[in-house]
C-alpha cells in the first residue's frame, strides 16, 4: 500500500472446510465436487449446493517464500523498475499459464523505467459481466514487501489456481490482476483502467482488492465502497464469528481507487498498516494494544516472518468465498453419490502409515469398476509418499508409489480404481505413509464417488 493517496477494506466454517476437496482436485479430475455431507457419510451430488473451496494456507505461504527468495536474489526488494519485480511477474505468470489461464503482460513506463501489469483471464463466463480481483505485486525499495503486498498477491494467485483446480464454470467472466508501481501512486492500475475502452470498463461488474491481508498484529477490515461486495465479506466473517470493522486507514491508497474513480464497484480486505491497535480492537481480535498493526510496514523487516498465519488463512479463504459467490459460479457435479472425510490427519515424517476413513452404507452389491478416489494431501515433498486405498476387507489398491524424482508438493487428484470385486458397504480407508525424512504434511480430504 502506498502513502500518496487516501483506501477502503477465518477460522473456517465447517461448511467451507468440508468443501476443501472441491477446489483442490487437480486437472486430472476436472469435475468438481458438490457440497459434502458430514465426514464419512453420503450425499447426492446432483442436489447439493456449491461453495468455495478452502484455500490451503501452506500453498499461500509457499508463494510468499518464493517472493522472499526473489527479493533476496535481486537486491533485497521487488520494487518497480528493479529486477525483483520482473522476476515476481514471471513467477506468477508461469503458475497461471500452467493452470490454463490466458495471461497478458501489460507494459508501461514510469520514472524512466519499464513497469508491468499481469492480467489473467479464466476461459468462459459472460464476458459482458466481468468480475475482477487483484493485488499490487511491487514492494517498496527498502524490503521484500511480503505483507505489503506479497500477502494479497499470493492469496489472489492461490484463489485463481483453485478456480482452475475446480474447473469452475462461473456465470460471470473471471479476471485477475497483479499491478505494478502501486507504491509510487497506483501507477499500474491507473494505466490499466485508463487504457480500457469505455465499453470494456462498463463490462466490469466489480473489482475486489487485497492489499496487506496478513499483518502480524492484525485487524479485520472490510471496504465499505460497494454494499453488495461489503455484505459478501461481512457475512463470511460473521459466519466465522470474527467481528469486522470498516476500513479507513488506507481509504483511496490502494489499487481499488483506480477502478472506483471510473465508476466500477469496488470492495476488499485489509489487516492494518502503521496505525496503532486500540485496546478495544485487541480485546476484539487479540494481538497487542498500543502497537502498530504492522510494525514492519514499508521496512526491511517486512519478510516472511512478518505474517500472521491465522489472518492470512482467514482472508485467503474470504477471497475465494467472494469470487465463488459474486461470480455465481457452479461446478460440474460428479455422477453418483459421494462419501468423504474432510478431517485433517497428520502424516508423520518418515513414520508409520496413517488412515482416513469413509463409511459406505445403504448400497447394494459391489463397488463399481470405475470407483473414483479423490485424494487431497498437503505435503512439502510428495515423492516421499506411498498412497493406498484399502477396501473394507483390507484389500489394498496402490494409488501412488514413492519416487525420489517426484520433487513437487501435494497430492491433489482423483484416481480410478476397479473395485468391482469388493462389497460396496463398509469402512473404506485412504492409507498414507511418508517413507523418507525431512518433509511434512497431512491428509486434507478423502472422497469416494460411486
Amino acid at each position: 500500500m502506498n502513502h500518496s493517496v487516501h483506501h477502503r477494506i477465518p477460522r473456517r466454517t465447517a461448511a467451507v472446510a468440508a468443501l476443501a476437496l472441491a477446489g483442490l482436485l487437480a486437472t486430472a479430475a476436472p469435475a468438481a465436487t458438490a457440497a459434502p455431507a458430514a465426514a464419512g457419510t453420503a450425499t447426492t451430488a446432483a442436489t447439493a449446493a456449491v461453495a468455495a473451496p478452502d484455500i490451503p494456507i501452506a500453498n499461500v505461504k509457499a508463494h510468499l517464500t518464493q517472493f522472499q527468495s526473489i527479493a533476496g536474489a535481486n537486491g533485497g526488494n521487488r520494487a518497480h523498475g528493479r529486477p525483483g519485480y520482473k522476476a515476481s511477474i514471471d513467477y506468477v505468470k508461469a503458475k497461471l499459464d500452467a493452470a490454463g489461464f490466458t495471461t497478458t503482460v501489460q507494459q508501461f513506463t514510469y520514472n524512466g523505467t519499464t513497469g508491468y501489469n499481469l492480467i489473467a483471464d479464466w476461459p468462459g463466463g459472460d464476458t459482458n459481466q466481468v468480475l475482477m480481483a487483484g493485488a499490487h505485486l511491487d514492494s517498496v525499495s527498502s524490503g521484500a514487501g511480503i505483507n505489503d503486498n506479497g500477502s494479497g498477491s499470493a492469496a489472489v494467485l492461490e484463489t485463481a489456481l483453485a478456480v482452475s483446480r475446480a474447473q469452475l464454470k462461473p456465470a460471470k467472466h473471471l479476471r485477475f490482476g497483479w499491478w505494478g508501481a502501486e507504491e509510487l501512486g497506483l501507477v499500474g492500475s491507473k494505466y490499466y483502467v485508463n487504457n480500457l475502452p469505455a465499453t470494456e470498463r462498463a463490462k466490469v461488474s466489480g473489482y475486489l482488492n487485497f492489499d496487506m491481508i496478513g499483518s502480524p498484529n492484525p485487524g479485520y477490515f472490510v471496504y465499505d465502497d460497494d454494499p453488495v461486495i461489503e455484505k459478501t465479506f461481512k457475512d463470511y466473517f460473521a459466519g466465522l464469528g470474527v467481528p469486522t470493522e470498516i476500513e479507513t486507514e488506507g481509504d483511496g491508497r490502494s489499487d481499488h481507487a483506480s477502478f472506483k474513480n471510473v465508476g466500477i464497484p469496488v470492495g476488499g480486505l485489509f489487516t492494518g498498516a502503521s496505525r496503532t491497535k486500540t485496546s478495544a480492537q485487541a480485546q476484539k481480535w487479540g494481538g497487542t494494544a498500543g502497537q502498530a498493526f504492522d510494525r514492519c510496514y514499508h521496512s526491511s523487516c517486512d519478510t516472511t516472518s512478518n505474517i500472521n498465519d491465522t489472518a492470512l488463512d482467514r482472508n485467503s479463504d474470504a477471497v475465494a468465498h467472494a469470487i465463488w459467490t459474486l461470480s455465481a459460479g457452479t461446478t460440474e457435479p460428479p455422477t453418483g453419490d459421494t462419501y468423504e472425510n474432510t478431517a485433517d490427519v497428520a502424516i508423520p515424517d518418515n513414520g508409520t502409515a496413517v488412515t482416513s476413513t469413509v463409511t459406505v452404507s445403504g448400497r447394494t452389491g459391489n463397488a463399481p469398476a470405475a470407483l473414483k478416489v479423490g485424494v487431497d494431501i498437503v505435503h512439502t515433498w510428495r515423492g516421499d509418499l506411498v498412497v493406498d486405498l484399502l477396501a473394507p476387507d483390507g484389500t489394498a489398491y496402490r494409488l501412488k508409489n514413492s519416487s525420489s524424482n517426484d520433487s513437487a508438493d501435494n497430492v491433489q487428484t482423483t484416481y480410478t480404481v476397479d473395485a468391482s470385486s469388493e462389497a460396496a458397504n463398509g469402512a473404506w480407508k485412504l492409507r498414507v505413509q511418508d517413507v523418507a525424512a525431512q518433509d511434512t504434511g497431512y491428509i486434507n480430504a478423502f472422497r469416494l464417488t460411486f
